[in-house]
């Protein structure tokens, strides 16, 4: 009878907590091999990676180095991130109802024998509820944390490729926030392209959460990647009395045309942003030096940055589509990464963070640049394996970059300083701003 036995503790948890995965009961200096299988939005993905029994005929993962398999080295949870999907162009890693748990199966196969066990990962904490939003134009989704409240409240905002990230807003009110996923394209009742998009949507947005869930102080921050992080940055800098934080994930510092997500009808080189009915100047309008032919040509997959990086030869047009990241009035949160696929993220989280430095910007202000990681930094133990893919709008098969360990680490490094952020955010602030102020 075999004698082999496989643990996972927790075992069954919210996302973003780490598990201990032990082997025990093998012969010492035996060859074990671990294997993961979970189905993600009705696809299969699978890992597997080999370890030496210690001289106890133990296997700690959060010890014991991979020799071979998806990834090598140590990393306790290394069976997640490598995963891969068995079926090619795969890429979602949650069931479309974030409220179903994600369970994988671990199997253990050694000359000892066999062992299994399952692990379990949660985006909803239990008593979080969720509701859809469908209030005077505004799409999205509302989670709101177990208990009464009040809770400080973020919104969280996609990048190109639209609709509603409601597994991040899942895990802020798992994590005490109240957190409204917003939706402005690709989402029922909203355009399928980014194109002219009004700012003033958003400010809306901010005021119906504000009113909605009268968060302690007033409490608001604004979370976003990709487009969604220049966009934060533009919110903050628009309307910097509705923000009391900014979160950018692989941000912009400019203002940027349509690109991948634009409608045909309007261009990739068309306006995104809209104020008061007007455009915005971005980063592609009279450049001298911009050429999509770097991202246009060769053979797929397409690297966008290089494209974003001949724009930013035309220091006029840079200084022209600059967000004016000064008139923000509240701390400020940047990642990026220095593999970026998509666009130059370490630069331009650079050119905010120097801004800020050099107006003395007030209050906290970090940055943390992710080496050899690419564009999609998420949150922590998902898989991090499918770095290239078919944009959502436009189809066009791009790479995001970087590497599947250091984009794994970066997921865990990001999610971990956005929630000591976070928490020193709504501390200041309450500070300042210790009874509730209606905005305006």
């Amino acid at each position: 009878m075999s004698t082999l036995n496989i643990t996972v503790s927790p075992a069954d948890d919210l996302i973003d907590v780490p598990r201990r995965i032990v082997v025990t009961g093998a012969q010492p200096g035996e060859l074990v091999q671990v294997s993961s299988r979970t189905v993600r939005a009705g696809a299969v993905w699978r890992s597997s990676a080999h370890f030496v029994a210690d001289d106890a005929g133990h296997v700690d993962l959060t010890l014991a180095p991979a020799v071979e398999g998806g990834y090598r080295g140590i990393s306790a949870m290394g069976l997640l991130w490598s995963q891969r999907p068995e079926e090619d162009g795969k890429r979602e890693l949650f069931h479309a109802d974030v409220q179903q748990p994600l369970t994988t199966t671990l199997q253990v196969s050694a000359v000892s024998g066999d062992a299994e066990a399952e692990l379990t990962q949660r985006l909803c904490a239990a008593g979080v509820t969720r509701r859809e939003v469908r209030d005077n134009g505004l799409v999205g989704t509302l989670f709101l944390p177990p208990g009464e409240g009040p809770f400080p409240a973020v919104m969280i905002l996609n990048g190109s490729g639209g609709g509603i990230n409601e597994p991040r807003a899942a895990l802020y009110a798992s994590r005490g926030y109240a957190a409204l996923a917003l939706a402005y394209f690709k989402a029922p009742g909203l355009s399928d392209y980014i194109s002219n998009t009004p700012l003033e949507y958003f400010e809306k947005g901010l005021d119906w959460l504000r009113e909605t869930v009268r968060p302690p102080g007033d409490f608001v921050a604004i979370n976003g990647q990709s487009r969604g992080g220049e966009l934060v940055l533009l919110l903050g800098a628009t309307f910097p009395e509705k923000v009391s934080a900014v979160l950018a994930y692989v941000p912009s510092a400019l203002v940027h045309s349509g690109q991948n997500a634009a409608d045909p009808a309007v261009g990739r080189e068309g306006p995104t942003w809209l104020l008061k009915g007007r455009p915005l100047t971005h980063q592609w309008e009279n450049n001298r030096h911009a050429s999509w032919a770097p991202f246009d040509g060769g053979a797929p997959p397409h690297r966008h940055a290089l494209a974003m990086l001949t724009a930013l030869q035309d220091k006029d047009a840079v200084a022209r589509a600059r967000i004016h990241v000064e008139n923000i009035q509240s701390p400020v949160l940047l990642f990026s990464a220095t593999d970026d696929g998509s666009w130059p993220s370490s630069a331009y989280s650079k050119m905010v963070r120097d801004k800020l430095e050099e107006v003395a910007h007030p209050h906290a202000v970090e940055w943390h640049d992710y080496q050899d990681a690419g564009h999609a930094i998420l949150f922590p133990f998902v898989p991090t394996t499918q770095t290239t893919y078919a944009h959502p709008v436009s189809k066009r098969i791009s790479t995001g970059g970087g590497e599947p360990a250091a984009n794994a680490h970066a997921d865990k490094h990001s999610w971990h300083h956005a929630q000591e952020f976070l928490a020193n955010a709504v501390k200041a602030h309450l500070s300042a701003h210790p009874t509730r102020k209606e905005v305006s």
